[in-house]
């Protein structure tokens, strides 16, 4: 948004401009935020209306420390300095950001690529973003800004020689996905699969599908639309696509069913390979043929291997967890692991009044993957010993594992550790790390 003057960012974020304050004609900001912690000269900051803070009473905090400009809450724009930033209102400063977010997408006239599913979009966003990185200028999301706000954010955040934008959006109800398709307006949607998730917001397994196909019945003629070939919950969505829209398949049947030669992942896990499908053809639905060793740099907490002193290795996938991707981590763990097989599994989440079931039947699935040591965290967790029948240390909270695992945990062990993202076990590879 260098390009863009106070004037015209205020026109795309159909907001009032107060003042254009000290702003140099055609001189725009370079980013957006809202934390005004961290807002700064050149910033633009949105003063969001949160459910307990409302970022517009920060303004006066914000131009003082040189933010290029702030939009805010109309009521917050009365006694403000105007020889600072430019200070722009919005009765809506949500719908402000998130209307710039579109006006700056479509100034940029990149290629948009949307990615979503019950499990690996994170890493599907990677390896797509790693694939088109190889012959164009991309900017995907980073962390987890994937919401109704991070999204926007993300696409502000594109240099404007961006030439690919790789997108990943979240789910959590009905409509939400339809909202950020309004937003980033994409070419390609990605569907990477339909699995349990949320079951206790949205109930059946069918309306997960649903809310997942807003993505691929938001396109464009002449969009693309990539799905799982062997996804019967998906048939209905793809019959009601617009016209003009262009179906792909991947996996196993599909019309992207193999890696191509010469392109080398730095991965053999299953699950891996089947989101690098999913990736190739949203590469390819862009014009990129993606070759040679792949650079992926998966976000943090997602699959990472660290080698802890004594040849332990511990595989770091506690970002989140549902059946699906419980079943799949356990499946990598069996497939590459050379010594014992050790797995920390928290309490999977939202998962509505199945979740006892859901919980015995990655009991049984550990089983079947010859898991020597099970450690389960949380009461939903526990469920899951009797059926494992192994071997099985039951703690109640992620600080409880360490102390309990240490006396158990042998030279040349892998260990997987995974659970919802409200478990919290990310401190149990820190805390094993510091302790051996």
């Amino acid at each position: 948004m260098r390009s863009w003057d106070a004037e015209r960012i205020a026109a795309a974020a159909g907001a009032g401009l107060v003042t254009a304050g000290g702003t140099g004609a055609g001189e725009g900001p370079t980013r957006a935020v809202i934390d005004s912690r961290h807002a700064g000269p050149g910033d633009l900051f949105i003063g969001l209306i949160g459910e307990h803070v409302d970022g517009g009473a920060y303004a006066t905090e914000v131009l003082a420390a040189g933010a290029w400009g702030i939009l805010v809450g109309e009521e917050h724009t009365e006694d403000l300095p105007t020889d600072g930033g430019a200070i722009l209102a919005s009765s809506d400063p949500l719908r402000a950001l998130q209307d710039l977010a579109t006006a700056w997408r479509r100034e940029l006239g990149a290629k948009v690529i949307g990615i979503t599913g019950s499990t690996g979009k994170t890493s599907t966003k990677d390896l797509t973003a790693a694939m088109v990185d190889q012959q164009r200028r991309v900017v995907a999301t980073p962390l987890n800004l994937n919401t109704e706000i991070g999204l926007p954010l993300t696409v502000l955040s594109a240099p404007a020689d961006t030439e690919v934008l790789v997108l990943e959006m979240a789910m959590r109800g009905a409509g939400q996905i339809a909202e950020l398709v309004r937003i980033a307006e994409p070419d390609v949607g990605v569907i990477v699969n339909i699995g349990p998730v949320h079951l206790e917001l949205l109930g059946t397994i069918e309306a997960i599908a649903a809310t997942k196909s807003e993505l691929i019945e938001g396109l464009q003629p002449g969009g693309t639309a990539i799905v799982p070939a062997d996804e019967p919950l998906l048939q209905t969505h793809l019959e009601q696509l617009p016209e003009g829209v262009t179906t792909v398949t991947f996996g196993s049947g599909g019309d992207v069913s193999e890696l191509p030669d010469g392109l080398e992942l730095p991965f053999t896990s299953a699950h891996m390979r089947s989101n690098a499908l999913a990736a190739l053809a949203a590469a390819r639905a862009v014009g990129v043929e993606p070759t040679g060793a792949l650079a992926v740099a998966l976000s943090e907490l997602r699959g990472q291997r660290r080698e802890l002193p004594g040849g332990v290795v511990v595989i770091d996938d506690c970002y989140n967890a549902n059946p699906m991707s419980m079943r799949a981590a356990l499946d990598d763990l069996a497939a590459s692991a050379s010594g014992r097989r050790v797995a920390v599994l928290g309490d999977m989440l939202e998962l509505g009044p199945d979740e006892v079931r859901f919980h015995e039947e990655i009991g049984a699935h550990a089983r079947g993957a010859g898991l020597d040591l099970l450690v389960t965290v949380g009461p939903l967790a526990a469920a899951m010993g009797p059926a494992f029948g192994g071997e099985t240390l039951a703690v109640e909270t992620a600080a409880d594992v360490a102390p309990a695992l240490k006396p158990h945990l042998r030279d040349g062990d892998a260990l997987l550790v995974k659970a919802s993202r409200g478990v919290g076990l990310e401190v149990v590879a820190q805390e094993l790390g510091a302790e051996r």
